[in-house]
C-alpha cells in the first residue's frame, strides 16, 4: 500500500499539472470504486475546477474548490494518473475524469480495493476515518510524537501503524525507521526511554523525508502521477531483507509477523527496551 512518501509524491506531481483545470465530465466504470451514489459523485464533480491536489495520511485529495473534495484512498494497487491527453480506458481503469483542456485523469485499480469519495467540508470532517487521524509526522516535532506514545503497553510498532497515533505511517517506513533508531518491533513503548522514542521518531522524520526524495518506494505496484516508478527501495536498510546480512553487525536478519504485519529485525542491533 502507498505510504505518505508515495502519496506526498504523487500529489505534488498531480498538484503541477491539474491545478486551475476544470472536469468536463466523469466516466466510471467499476461503481464499486465510488463509496457513494455513484449519480451523486459525477454531478457533484462534473464542471468543477482543481485548486488544490494535497495529502493527508494516505489520502490523496483533490479539492473542488473550497467546499468539495475528492478523496482517493489507493489501498494496495490503486493509482491516479495525469495524461495531457485523452486516455484509452485499460481493464484495470476505474474511474476517468475528462478535462475541459483535452486531457484527462485515470483512476487505476488492479484488485479493486481502492476507495473514491466526492465529498463536502461537512462530510469531509465528520467521515470518521479522516476525522481520527493523527498528526502529520512531518508537521509535528519528535517531542510532541513521543508524547503520544511514552508510557503505553502497546508495541512500538502496531503503535506507528496506528494512523490515530500517527499519521501516514506503514510497513516499509516503520521497519527502517525502527532499525535505524536501534529499537525492535516488539519492544513496549513503556519499556523505552524518552530519548529512545525520541530518537526513533527523527529517524522517522528522517526516512520519510528521503523517500519523498527519492520518488517514495516501488516494491509492486507505485509509480507517481507520471507513471515513474520511485527508488527509495534502493535505500532499504532492513525492511524486505530476512535471510540477509545485517549492514550494521553482520548478523542475519530475522523475520516475524508483528502488530499483524510481515516485520524485519537485526535482534543484535535492535532492542527491547532501553
Amino acid at each position: 500500500m502507498p505510504e505518505l512518501p508515495e502519496v506526498e509524491v504523487i500529489s505534488r506531481g498531480l498538484a503541477a499539472s491539474l491545478v486551475g483545470k476544470t472536469i468536463e465530465a466523469v466516466k466510471i466504470l467499476n461503481h464499486s470504486s465510488v463509496k457513494m451514489p455513484w449519480h451523486l459523485f459525477s454531478a457533484r464533480v462534473a464542471g468543477r475546477t482543481i485548486t488544490a491536489v494535497r495529502r493527508r495520511a494516505k489520502l490523496l485529495i483533490m479539492d473542488l474548490g473550497d467546499d468539495l473534495h475528492v478523496t482517493f484512498h489507493l489501498k494496495m494497487t490503486g493509482r491516479v494518473l495525469a495524461h495531457e491527453g485523452p486516455t484509452v480506458p485499460q481493464t484495470h481503469t476505474r474511474i476517468v475524469f475528462s478535462l475541459s483542456d483535452g486531457g484527462s485523469v485515470e483512476f487505476h485499480d488492479t484488485r479493486k480495493f481502492g476507495e473514491v469519495r466526492a465529498l463536502t467540508d461537512d462530510e469531509l470532517e465528520e467521515w470518521s476515518f479522516y476525522r481520527n487521524l493523527g498528526p502529520e509526522p512531518l508537521e509535528t516535532t519528535a517531542a510532541k510524537l513521543v508524547e503520544r506514545v511514552e508510557g503505553r503497553k502497546s508495541q512500538i510498532k502496531g503503535l506507528l501503524l496506528n494512523q490515530s497515533v500517527v499519521a501516514g505511517v506503514g510497513n516499509i517506513y516503520a521497519d527502517e525507521s525502527l532499525f535505524r533508531s536501534g529499537i525492535h518491533p516488539k519492544a513496549k513503548a513503556c519499556d523505552l526511554s524518552p530519548e529512545s522514542l525520541e530518537r526513533l521518531f527523527t529517524e522517522l522524520q528522517a526516512v520519510l523525508r528521503q523517500a519523498i526524495s527519492e520518488n517514495g518506494s516501488s516494491i509492486r505496484d507505485y509509480v507517481d502521477a507520471g507513471g515513474d516508478a520511485g527508488g527509495f527501495q534502493n535505500s532499504f536498510k532492513a525492511y524486505g531483507k530476512k535471510g540477509e546480512p545485517c549492514p550494521c553487525c553482520g548478523k542475519i536478519f530475522e523475520g516475524g509477523t508483528v502488530a499483524g504485519r510481515g516485520s524485519t529485525f537485526c535482534c543484535n542491533c535492535q532492542k527491547m527496551s532501553g
